[in-house]
């Protein structure tokens, strides 16, 4: 919960106490583990002046007297180290929305991903805030802000997919704003909740109930100290005992999943079996392809039958991925440090079978391609995610051979690999030299090979490719993964989820850009007959 609050009389003290380091004591309360350096408080402070008008006892409109005074505005939530380096905070989708800080302890707010939304299935409005009433969908009530560097000193601590008795830690709003300490709060796991929340019967910390600004806080085993969900609201339950309501924790690795699949491979392994992580590599080594002599190359030999499906399954998925918009999220790093050195957003869309790119939320500018970062080397993804099933589906060279079938995650996967050679004319490099004023590039047709991973029904769930390179870049590679969209009223549909690229130049240094899809929009049929005037035809 959050709370906003306009004092006058406060503003100068309040304004100083932020901007102090320091810790408020936790007074008597002792934690199993140092929690204070897993659960913090997120806060959104703002100056604001207030124009008052004071009323004379003569109604003389002349004599109205304005009067401007300073007053403080801020919202508060509770977050917490969702990684072992503390890059990323997670925290509730109704706190993202409410507080959108700048920094958090310092450290810049680079990236912010929710979890749900107004247009989420299932999403209901809840008017829990009486002044601002928000629509989501309270089992995904989870967000997560990505910062520019690791907080100093603070650490993320392990989870459990168990439901257990448990203590909750929050920063909930103090008597003196902004001054707020971490409670800890014990209860007992009563059941889930028709809308999905784990509910919790709490007792008070030193004669506290939980009160505002605890969105967001911690649900701890009170014996693994390990966590089990993410506390999102209060209430009462039977009796009038308090009951603190929490997101499972099954709903949070969902999401991390997907916004930051490499770091759910090891904070929350095999969690979700539908998602495919990026962070996976390929399970067979490269296939030499032997091309009998006699074969027209003009012509597409004959296949086996599960190669033929896959061709079609290929070719339905790229059609499929026509119309559509996205918001495309670009992080760009280098060697094995996870820590992005840029991030940017665009909003993609597909026209006339090529990405288009235009400035994200509200540009007007259009791009071909996507601006690199402002750094000295850097590769960017491609158009992967749309060519690779084109090339699945329609090109004759493209060889496919089938290996055994696998099982990742608990699921069993099909598994095909394919090759293309130079004299194909397939895949393509392209390489971009900045000389400040003015750039060239270059596009090299090289040979290529990867793999395919599909369902059970061979819909296709991930797709690698390796580009053969000579020159000072080398041993590019790429992946795409693909999931279901399920909306209300619709059909499912796969889309990209995930697409991943790194290089090594010069053979000394890896580089990498990593890219997600969120906010998928279809066009409507108006949109397609107008889909030759681009910036009217996108949807706002």
């Amino acid at each position: 919960m959050i709370f906003r609050k306009v004092l006058s009389i406060l503003i100068v003290f309040s304004f100083f106490l932020l901007a102090a380091p320091r810790l408020v004591p936790l007074n008597s309360v002792v934690f199993a583990q140092d929690l204070s350096k897993t659960v913090l408080p997120i806060t959104e402070f703002k100056l604001k002046l207030k124009l008052k008008k004071s009323f004379p006892s003569s109604v003389d409109l002349a004599a109205l007297k304005p009067k401007i005074t300073l007053g403080e505005e801020a919202d508060f939530g509770t977050g917490f180290c969702l990684d072992p380096e503390c890059r990323l905070i997670g925290t509730n989708y109704h706190v993202a929305m409410m507080v959108r800080p700048c920094k958090i302890k310092g450290a810049e707010v680079m990236e912010r991903y929710l979890a749900t939304g107004p247009d989420d299935e299932g999403a209901t409005l809840n008017d829990i805030f009486s002044k601002r009433p928000m629509k989501y969908t309270l089992s995904r009530d989870l967000a997560i802000f990505e910062l520019r560097r690791p907080l100093p000193n603070y650490h993320g601590i392990t989870f459990s997919l168990d439901d257990l008795e448990l203590d909750i830690y929050a920063y909930p709003k103090e008597s003196i704003n902004p001054i707020r300490r971490l409670l800890q709060f014990h209860g007992a796991y009563k059941g889930k909740t028709t809308a999905g929340f784990l509910a919790f019967e709490y007792s008070f910390s030193n004669g506290k109930a939980i009160r505002g600004g605890a969105s967001g806080g911690l649900v701890v085993d009170s014996k693994t100290q390990r966590i089990v969900g993410v506390l999102s609201r209060v209430g009462d339950g039977t009796k009038g005992k308090p009951v603190a309501l929490a997101v499972p924790i099954q709903s949070l690795a969902d999401f991390v999943s997907k916004a930051q699949p490499w770091l759910a491979q090891s904070i929350f392994p095999a969690a979700n079996k539908e998602i495919i992580s990026l962070a996976l590599a390929d399970l067979y080594p490269k296939f030499e392809f032997v091309q009998s002599p006699a074969a027209d190359l003009q012509h597409r030999p004959d296949e086996p039958v599960d190669v033929k499906v896959l061709r079609e399954k290929g070719q339905l998925l790229a059609d499929s991925i026509r119309n559509f918009v996205a918001v495309q999220t670009f992080a760009w790093g280098s060697g094995g440090n996870n820590v992005p050195v840029a991030v940017a957003a665009y909003e993609v869309q597909v026209l006339d079978g090529y990405e288009r790119f235009r400035e994200y939320p509200d540009g007007k500018k259009e791009f071909q391609d996507v601006p690199l970062p402002s750094v000295n080397t850097a590769v960017a993804t491609g158009g992967e995610w749309l060519e690779l099933p084109q090339m699945v589906g329609t090109a004759p060279r493209f060889k496919i051979h089938q290996f055994p079938d696998t099982v990742v995650n608990g699921r069993r996967i099909k598994v095909f690999q394919y090759r293309a050679e130079v004299e194909d004319g397939i895949c393509v490099f392209k390489s971009i030299t900045d000389f400040v004023f003015f750039t060239t590039s270059k596009d090299f047709t090289v040979p290529c090979y990867g793999e395919v991973w599909t369902d059970e029904d061979t819909n296709i769930l991930r797709i690698s490719e390796h580009l053969e390179l000579s020159g000072k870049w080398r041993d590019y590679q790429s992946v795409v993964t693909y999931g279901w969209l399920r909306r209300t009223d619709e059909a499912p549909r796969l889309i990209p989820l995930t697409i991943s690229t790194q290089a090594e130049l010069n053979k000394k240094k890896v580089y990498w850009c990593r890219s997600m899809f969120t906010n998928y929009r279809v066009f409507s049929s108006r949109t397609k007959i107008i889909a030759n005037d681009y910036v009217q035809s996108l949807p706002r």
